[in-house]
């Protein structure tokens, strides 16, 4: 995502990638150094990472995102500006908070707000006067329809349906090819068509 926006215009550098696991040869296909451990930058730094760094957050998981995220700003690391893919769409008056991606093919509308760190996968859709939480996940081919709130830390599986004007609780997880009908309570995980849970 980085190298389609710096493609279209130079915005990033990028240092390279920390993780506590990565594949090197994935890494070296991209051109891409590992850095080291989160452990290691959060502890005192790696050598290359000045400490006006920003970071981007790409792991999946809201839960794990979130305490990744609160590791770095412990540790004194800004977080980049939202990243946003040249082939995403973004219509007018949408709020993207620090650290959100929206991927390629993403369709952002109207009156929508994305927090931080929230990721709006390939092919995902945000319709108009919704708001998805920070850290919160919609998977490739999610379809939040209008006057949609996606709580905080909020998993939405691939291709799950959110119908207008519902809400998603705060770290509910919505399964894969889900339709929810309903507000969907905090915590839960739902699932079919339409969503149920327990």
């Amino acid at each position: 995502m980085v190298e389609a926006v710096n493609h279209v215009q130079p915005r990033f550098d990028v240092l390279g990638v920390v993780a506590d696991h990565a594949d090197p040869e994935l890494l070296a296909r991209r051109g891409a150094a590992l850095l080291g451990s989160v452990d290691d930058l959060v502890a005192g730094g790696l050598a290359g990472v000045p400490a006006d760094a920003v970071v981007v957050v790409a792991v999946g998981d809201p839960a794990s995102r979130s305490t990744l995220a609160a590791r770095m700003a412990a540790a004194g690391y800004g977080v980049a500006p939202a990243l946003v893919h040249p082939a995403a769409t973004v219509g007018a008056d949408v709020r993207l908070g620090d650290g959100a991606v929206l991927a390629a093919g993403a369709r952002v509308t109207t009156n929508v707000t994305i927090g931080r760190h929230a990721q709006v996968n390939v092919a995902a859709v945000v319709s108009h006067d919704s708001e998805i939480g920070e850290h919160a996940t919609l998977s490739p081919g999610v379809l939040v329809n209008g006057s949609v709130h996606v709580g905080e830390g909020a998993f939405l599986g691939t291709g799950a349906i959110i119908t207008p004007g519902r809400t998603v609780g705060r770290w509910a997880v919505i399964g894969a090819g889900a339709v929810v009908v309903g507000d969907v309570p905090e915590g839960v995980t739902a699932t079919g068509v339409p969503a149920r849970w327990s």
